[in-house]
């Protein structure tokens, strides 16, 4: 798939002489781990979006509650157009008016390994998984840690939008433990709060926890 065809989505709801977000472009896949982000979104209402890498794009998902690490939790979860790679590292604020106008910090970001399969037990990509309604993976990031799945509850065909389930596994890495205040979060890569990005608080230098 050209990057036309699989950002096509992307391209057309912003203007990028006014949005600071990345253009991008479809990546090459290569033999690395792939990556994943959790940005805290504060737009027309607080989310999370949380995007993994899969076919040279960033597969997202709005998580309006964020993701939780306790397995008892199921987080109501809304699939968003394919984001690219570039978006790993975008911060700041969408101008009002922008599709998506608010302000944007990195919550987490990590890599995972893909554990999703077939009926059969048989291993299948991440993006073959998310096709069919279901993928598994196990984070390994700065805050997040362990499996997860995504599960479509709702096909768009049955009427209003698609939606899906991000669940924690109840593995070594669970914990009754559910997502922090957001409004208080800070990025893991700058270690600004979302306040001090709308404020236009330089950013400090390299990574923080």
């Amino acid at each position: 798939m050209t990057a036309r065809r699989a950002l096509a989505r992307y391209h057309r709801r912003r203007d990028f002489s006014r949005t600071a977000e990345p253009e991008g472009r479809l990546a090459e896949v290569s033999g690395e781990r792939p990556s994943y982000v959790v940005q805290i979104h504060d737009a027309s209402s607080m989310h999370f979006d949380f995007r993994l890498e899969a076919d040279g794009v960033l597969k997202s998902f709005a998580v309006p509650k964020g993701p939780s690490n306790d397995p008892h939790d199921k987080r109501f979860a809304t699939p968003t157009e394919d984001h690219p790679l570039e978006y790993r590292d975008f911060e700041g604020t969408i101008p009002e008016g922008e599709y998506g106008g608010g302000t944007v910090i990195v919550w987490d970001r990590g890599t995972y390994r893909n554990a999703t399969s077939d009926r059969d037990g048989n291993e299948i990509p991440l993006a073959e998984g998310l096709e069919r309604g279901h993928a598994s993976f196990r984070l390994d990031g700065r805050k997040l840690h362990g499996g997860y799945s995504l599960t479509r509850i709702r096909d768009a065909d049955d009427g209003g939008k698609e939606a899906w389930l991000l669940v924690k596994h109840a593995d070594g890495h669970a914990s009754t433990t559910g997502t922090p205040d957001p409004r208080r979060a800070r990025s893991v890569r700058t270690g600004r709060t979302l306040h001090q990005v709308a404020a236009g608080v330089r950013p400090g230098r390299g990574d923080h926890p």
